[in-house]
């Protein structure tokens, strides 16, 4: 069995990646994104945290957090977070044996990629590319033109101009 160690620290803040189980032709994220955002909200209201910057995909998510200080619990987060967006789907998805026996669902991949911000420049590196990203997949011709991101906030903000990371006809995207 794997040994996985994780880093806890209170307060901080962490980039994530979460991936569907089943990424191949699959949009269930943006297609059932008001019961993504309903778990969201409802284990922010138990467990808060701020959200910094957050972008989702079809079959895949980004995302930045700073935690509360003293808490370093970001997995229970994201175990409800997953659970309650699963619970709220029928039970239509193909589950392997294995997932069967452990009374698993066969939405999420188990896992998420985590990261520790270290400071200011990782900081703005991972909220660019939380930004960015759904560009550089190609989803959009602008980043501008998708809904499923704090981008709009962070224009709002004077942060970014709507013309941030120009049009895909003209750039191939922002350095991140």
């Amino acid at each position: 069995m794997s040994n996985y160690r994780r880093v806890f620290i209170p307060g901080g803040t962490w980039f994530f990646t979460v991936n569907l189980l089943q990424r191949h032709n699959n949009d269930l994220l943006v297609r059932e994104i008001n019961l993504l955002r309903e778990a969201v909200k409802r284990v922010r209201k138990s467990y808060p945290f701020r959200i910094d910057a957050w972008v989702v995909l079809p079959e895949h998510l980004h995302c930045v957090w700073t935690l509360p200080p003293g808490d370093a619990d970001f997995s229970t987060r994201w175990r409800l977070i997953k659970s309650g967006f699963s619970r709220a789907l029928p039970r239509t998805e193909y589950r392997s044996n294995i997932r069967k026996a452990a009374g698993e669902r066969g939405i999420w991949q188990r896992r998420y990629w985590k990261h520790l911000i270290r400071d200011d420049t990782d900081y703005q590196r991972h909220v660019d590319y939380v930004h960015v990203n759904l560009f550089k997949h190609g989803h959009v011709r602008r980043v501008a033109d998708w809904p499923y991101s704090t981008f709009h906030q962070y224009v709002a903000r004077g942060i970014y101009s709507m013309d941030w990371c120009g049009d895909a006809n003209s750039t191939v995207g922002g350095d991140v």
